[in-house]
């Protein structure tokens, strides 16, 4: 999506009154390996409110698959945890459950699209045995009522001749058609949360914007709200109400779509943004921010931007950014703190 149409599409929405319904407080979450331990997730605070597309952006490798797995819940122990902070859903504290606990919310009350439905799917399984499964387990249906449902939410996704597909393998269907039978899947017990990883990245544009439609409709139709993870600020455009930028297991900068794309802060922000093609203007070459993502191993005290930042100076290298809130919009840059604003 070019610079042009994201412009066209933001705009000024009424986002007052609304519950809270998932709120990350402080999450930190590690891997020990034997070159040490990596912060993954470091301090990641943000909320999710009912009835909104949050969108979580960021480069690979920056934390926003493990922060929506620290959610699931399905962290494998022992070499990853969750080693602070909180995650309370519709005021359930998700860290402090017991495995029992959690067992009944996800899938039923917090279900996930999977980055790639090829391996998220069981080969061996037909796609109508896997969607009856959570209905049989979570909604408790007989046999024969999960198969006319899972049927029924095969034809919801916009699946054709769903009864056919629903005894198909997933090695049978294509790509589109197999991240639609993820989407039924997820959809079997109408969800509060519905998190989509990425669910448009091995996709063709078509297909994508076909997916991206239907979860606006799911969204508008039965008030769900969505944790939407991507790379893509073009996707962030089209679905995103409220958007989180991480870098290096950080929240940098977070706030409604419109102030983001409108009024950017944080110079990673800003790169990104800049490396967006944009209609009308001739580029040799399309802008790419300098560097590297750092190794999530023993960082250290310091702006973890630094090294890719050409308005870096002696404080980046020394200390941590605290968040700084302009309304509703919070970004964590030395830049915008308000003693170096002040001149102390």
């Amino acid at each position: 999506m070019t610079e042009k149409v994201i412009k066209n599409k933001v705009k000024k929405v009424d986002h007052s009154g609304l519950e809270t319904l998932v709120e990350f407080d402080n999450l930190h979450t590690n891997f020990f390996t034997e070159g040490g331990t990596v912060q993954a997730v470091n301090g990641v605070s943000f909320k999710i409110m009912k009835g909104e597309t949050v969108c979580v952006v960021g480069e690979s490798g920056c934390g926003k698959s493990v922060t929506s797995f620290s959610l699931m819940r399905l962290i494998e122990e022992p070499t990853g945890r969750i080693v602070g902070g909180h995650i309370y859903f519709d005021g359930l504290d998700i860290t402090k459950l017991s495995d029992k606990e959690m067992q009944k919310i996800r899938g039923n009350r917090i279900a996930m699209i999977f980055q790639e439905p090829m391996t998220s799917l069981n080969p061996s399984l037909k796609i109508g045995y896997q969607i009856s499964e959570v209905l049989r387990r979570h909604r408790k249906f007989s046999k024969e009522d999960a198969r006319k449902e899972s049927i029924s939410l095969l034809n919801k996704v916009g699946i054709p001749r769903p009864e056919a597909i629903n005894d198909s393998y997933p090695h049978q269907l294509s790509g589109g058609m197999r991240q639609r039978a993820m989407i039924a899947m997820a959809l079997a017990c109408d969800p509060d949360l519905l998190i989509a990883d990425e669910p448009t990245t091995a996709l063709d544009v078509t297909i994508q914007a076909q997916i991206l439609e239907l979860l606006r409709d799911l969204k508008e139709n039965s008030k769900t709200s969505i944790l939407f993870i991507t790379h893509d600020l073009g996707v962030v455009a089209e679905m995103a109400d409220y958007v989180v930028v991480m870098y290096a297991g950080k929240v940098v900068e977070q706030g409604y779509v419109e102030d983001i794309y409108g009024n950017p802060l944080h110079p990673y922000t800003k790169g990104l943004m800049k490396a967006k093609p944009m209609i009308g203007i001739k580029q040799d070459r399309l802008y790419t921010i300098p560097g590297q993502v750092p190794n999530p191993i023993n960082l250290g005290d310091k702006c973890y931007f630094s090294d890719r930042c050409s308005k870096c100076f002696d404080k980046c290298l020394k200390k941590t950014p605290t968040p700084v809130e302009f309304d509703e919009h919070i970004v964590s840059c030395w830049l915008y703190d308000q003693e170096e604003k002040d001149g102390k």
